[in-house]
């Protein structure tokens, strides 16, 4: 059985994919889903309700017949809209945020886990980073080096990079003493071939796993730093701004903070579903204890 045929038969693989895919399908075909410019007023439908047919005033001052399928905001602006192309930047953070975190914890725990004499010193600093509460440390990121998708990523990359180099670290202190790494020594294999032709393919599967994790991480605190007026500025529509606009009338209008958390949510849980189903079918030790039940 392919290996795509056993994650196709994880039911939380199965969620996760389905989901992310129904996602990204949104973010991508956006602007042909029947929605109009997300940053546009219209100052004459505020509040609209869900399903209004109106026309709708463009940036040209053109009108157009429209579908406000989720209904408008406090200024008017189409609240589907706001929320199909803030798809668009969770998931780029969510994905670029992995990226970054990947990268550069792979390049730290294998320095760390093959070269014993840096082993302390880089462990040490990782375990520091560690020490500062994530959401505390991108907030302090961002106030210090400003609002954009750029800023964002590294602030909160930065936090789980230490995450990342500790599991690389384990699995290279245990590949660096399997048989094929002690035949590739004897064959004088110079040390970046042995780590990236021999110990970095064997340590992917828990990478790719721990990756959809830290991609669900970052799209939830983004959204918080967003919802604080911390994270993009205001005018870049993201599910965190959509909700933090739409609170001071949530007691009026909840469906202004409702509705893009009813798109955060499950996107968040399929990002970890997802984790989940690749953790059971691909690490070796999840799958002998699935299969013994």
């Amino acid at each position: 059985m392919s290996t795509f045929s056993r994650l196709w038969r994880n039911g939380a693989f199965k969620f996760g994919f389905v989901v992310l895919t129904a996602i990204s399908g949104l973010a991508v075909f956006a602007p042909w889903l029947g929605t109009v410019d997300p940053t546009v007023m219209d100052f004459s439908h505020i509040n609209e309700p869900i399903g209004l047919r109106a026309t709708f005033m463009d940036a040209a001052g053109n009108e157009s017949p429209h579908l406000f399928l989720l209904g408008t905001d406090s200024v008017g602006r189409d609240l589907f809209s706001r929320i199909a192309f803030g798809a668009r930047i969770s998931l780029l953070v969510g994905l670029l945020t992995a990226l970054v975190a990947l990268v550069f914890g792979v390049f730290i725990g294998m320095l760390s886990g093959y070269f014993k004499g840096l082993d302390m010193v880089l462990m040490r600093f990782m375990d520091g980073l560690m020490a500062i509460p994530a959401i505390l440390l991108a907030i302090a990121l961002v106030a210090a080096l400003g609002g954009s998708v750029a800023t964002v990523v590294v602030a909160i990359a930065i936090p789980e990079i230490p995450r990342v180099s500790r599991l690389v670290r384990s699995l290279v202190l245990t590949l660096r003493e399997e048989p094929f790494v002690e035949a590739a020594k004897a064959l004088a294999t110079p040390t970046p071939v042995i780590l990236w032709r021999h110990i970095l393919p064997n340590a992917l599967a828990p990478l790719v796993v721990q990756g959809t994790f830290v991609a669900a991480s970052a799209i939830l605190v983004e959204a918080i730093l967003s919802f604080l007026g911390l994270g993009l500025p205001p005018d870049i529509p993201t599910w965190g701004n959509v909700m933090a606009e739409g609170r001071e009338l949530f007691n009026q209008f909840p469906g202004l903070v409702l509705l893009p958390a009813a798109f955060l949510i499950p996107t968040v849980l399929a990002f970890n579903m997802l984790g989940d189903g690749l953790r059971d079918v691909l690490d070796p030790k999840f799958a002998k204890r699935g299969g013994a039940a």
